[in-house]
């Protein structure tokens, strides 16, 4: 057998998925306060903060999981992996806080907090300018890099037999440039660590219609339900047109602005800024993407945007991101499937390369796929993976108190779904890693023992229904 190439990697194994506490959301009229019990909540998750922007971490130490029933060896794996950290779309919400910021220098309206903040903006937006916005950024390469050296160090059998078979490995994308980058960096350092794989890595494709059906023919009725839907535009604005959402965004920026400045805001004197919540939402979505950046950052130690929220507010404005995530996206509402239906495309592509191998009939050893969290998280919401099991009731709103949804958890950058497929005679059996972590299938389907990870290819078919009629 050949030696793994050694590779550097930063990231750590302390676990993402169901690692920290699911802090309720504060409530409308007391976002300071823990609404169980009323006190100061200074406890909850930062990573929640970030929702869907959250930095990637592997879920499970690898030295942890179980070993494959005895007799039975890999034969094939397959992924969906969401593109990794990067620079924003565009320069919106920079170019944004700085007409407010030189208007307020220039009437002496700045905090001393706030004197920082204009050079601390135009520093970030001339490095994502640099990277490209919407460009995968040092950190997204190192995070699929990582991700990468770790499959081939947990598969080692495997690669060694889709080099001895000469099988194929499939690179397939969204089409949009960070996710086939995000391809490149991956299969560059799979065949760093394993440069035999190279020649058997297949050229990169695109398929818009199994890695970006929300945008293709698939999606048509979902994009019209998100235009046209009262039910989902009233609950939106009801969740968030909250008092406390003013509260925080007068916190926000009177850590930036004198609070006469900051009510001339909302009082929408700056028309082509908008009001106080939407000023507030620029400067959270800055503190979003700003470790996404870290790499390029005065020598890489950050962009300390953190200071510029207080947590208990960053934390509010990260459970309203959530909140659209969540209903626009994922589990949504409890008697509708319309957000998560068309990710059916995709599971029947798992479903079609375990069967293709099973059967003999391809000559595949790996399927990569990289795509969006658009797709990422109404798939976990249809597979009913950990933390999209449950939607909103009717009249019961989303809320961190009684719904274990959570961006960060579900869908971080680079988040990856993989399935790998072990065989022992006629008999194929499947373990699903959900970034990383070894993950039990939805509720009903049966693994071969109890507590195990492992499960039989029917029994997988049957439970999701794929079974011939």
């Amino acid at each position: 057998m050949r030696r793994i190439a050694p590779a550097v990697l930063v990231a750590s194994w302390t676990l993402l998925v169901g690692s920290a506490p699911a802090h309720a959301a504060p409530t409308a009229d007391e976002h300071t306060r823990h609404p169980r019990d009323n006190t100061p909540d200074h406890s909850y998750s930062y990573s929640y903060s970030y929702s869907t922007k959250a930095s990637y971490e592997p879920g499970q130490n690898p030295r942890t999981y179980q070993r494959a029933p005895r007799g039975f060896v890999p034969v094939f794996t397959e992924n969906v992996s969401r593109h990794g950290s990067r620079a924003a779309g565009d320069s919106g919400d920079g170019d944004l806080l700085l007409t407010l910021w030189d208007r307020a220098r220039g009437e002496g309206q700045l905090t001393r907090l706030g004197e920082g903040f204009g050079p601390d903006v135009r520093a970030l937006l001339a490095a994502m300018g640099k990277v490209g916005y919407g460009n995968l950024s040092g950190r997204g390469k190192q995070e699929l890099h990582d991700t990468a050296v770790r499959m081939a160090r947990r598969l080692p059998q495997l690669l060694d037999t889709i080099v001895k078979n000469g099988e194929s490995i499939d690179v397939v994308s969204s089409g949009q440039g960070r996710a086939v980058d995000s391809g490149t960096v991956f299969t560059d350092a799979l065949t760093q660590a394993d440069p035999a794989l190279k020649p058997l890595v297949g050229p990169a494709r695109t398929d818009r219609d199994l890695l970006y059906f929300h945008k293709s023919a698939g999606g048509a009725a979902y994009r019209k339900w998100l235009a046209e839907n009262q039910r989902l535009a009233s609950t939106l604005k009801d969740l968030t047109d909250r008092p406390a959402t003013r509260a925080a965004a007068r916190h926000v920026l009177e850590k930036i602005f004198k609070p006469a400045f900051v009510q001339r805001i909302a009082d929408g004197e700056f028309p082509s800024v908008g009001d106080d919540v939407t000023a507030a939402k620029a400067v959270y979505n800055l503190y979003g993407i700003a470790p996404a950046m870290r790499a390029e950052s005065p020598n890489g130690r950050g962009w300390h945007l953190d200071r510029y929220l207080a947590p208990r507010d960053a934390e509010w404005f990260g459970y309203l991101n959530d909140t659209e995530e969540f209903y626009e996206k994922g589990p949504s509402f409890a008697d509708s499937d319309i957000t998560y239906k068309m990710a059916d495309v995709l599971l029947d592509d798992f479903f079609k390369q375990v069967e293709t191998k099973r059967d003999g009939t391809g000559k595949l050893g790996a399927e990569l796929r990289f795509t969006h969290a658009e797709e990422i998280i109404p798939l976990a919401a249809l597979m009913g993976l950990p933390g999209s099991t449950v939607p909103a009731a009717p009249r019961e709103p989303y809320t961190y108190a009684d719904n274990p949804w959570r961006g960060a958890s579900v869908a971080p950058m680079a988040t990856n779904i993989q399935w790998d497929v072990f065989r022992k005679g006629d008999s194929y059996l499947v373990r699903m890693l959900y970034n990383e972590k070894e993950t039990a299938f939805k509720a009903g389907c049966r693994p071969i023992a109890k507590g195990s990870r492992f499960y039989d290819v029917q029994e997988l078919k049957r439970c999701f229904g794929r079974t011939a009629t």
